[in-house]
């Protein structure tokens, strides 16, 4: 169930408060919220714990970060920022961490394109069919003369299974992938081709990062930048993040 027709059915779906939650321990009140979301929302919770709101949980889930009210009856999907420090985006910072913690499996299944005096490390979930995915990169020369590494994640934007699915298989399982990127990107038909590309889970994990449309860059703090940045302007980013 997608995320944004699964918020419209919450009224429907969370009227009723958790049985039993007033008096429990931490671990008992978030295992049966986590029991709950599952069961009504088809929603996996990686991880839970206080929210900088009192009477929030802050949960990382299968479709991003999630708030929810401490008897389960209540959840918030949205960004929280902190007034005090300059509107700080607390709910981006509380992906980034886990982020890069969850693209370290995936480094073999990454299309690389390396900078030959590499000052930054980035990590792009991209899609053949999409117009800015094309633009950056057709600029990818530029943003390695940065000293920009791109390193390339699948994320098909109609989802898996699909003929872009299919696409982007054809590309991580050709001979020569990164050519196969190019010509792709390029609107070249490709063989198809079949191997242990993990495009699904490519294309999961980024659904749990939060992401609905491509590009979206991860940052070497994981942050995410959504959408296009031209290349000294992607650098200009990076330095400032430092």
């Amino acid at each position: 169930m997608k995320l944004t027709r699964t918020l419209s059915l919450l009224c429907a779906l969370l009227l009723t408060p958790l049985a039993g939650a007033t008096g429990n321990t931490l671990s008992q009140d978030t295992d049966a919220i986590k029991q709950k979301l599952s069961e009504q929302l088809n929603l996996q919770v990686l991880s839970m714990k206080d929210s900088p709101i009192t009477g929030l949980y802050e949960a990382l889930t299968n479709r991003g970060v999630l708030y929810i009210s401490k008897d389960g009856s209540k959840l918030f999907h949205g960004n929280l920022y902190d007034i005090d420090q300059g509107m700080k985006n607390l709910t981006e910072q509380a992906s980034a961490g886990p982020r890069l913690e969850m693209l370290k499996p995936f480094e073999d299944n990454m299309l690389v394109y390396k900078a030959a005096d590499e000052k930054h490390v980035v990590t792009v979930f991209t899609d053949t069919s999409c117009g800015y995915c094309r633009k950056l990169h057709k600029q990818m020369a530029d943003y390695n003369k940065l000293g920009i590494t791109v390193r390339y994640m699948a994320f098909p934007r109609a989802g898996v299974p699909s003929a872009n699915a299919d696409e982007m298989q054809a590309v991580w399982c050709a001979k020569d992938p990164k050519l196969a990127m190019t010509q792709a990107k390029a609107g070249e038909k490709l063989q198809s081709n079949k191997c242990d590309a993990r495009i699904d889970e490519q294309y999961k994990l980024g659904v749990t990062f939060g992401i609905n449309g491509t590009p979206a860059i991860i940052l070497e703090d994981g942050s995410m930048l959504a959408g296009y940045l031209p290349p000294k302007a992607l650098f200009d980013a990076l330095e400032a993040n430092k």
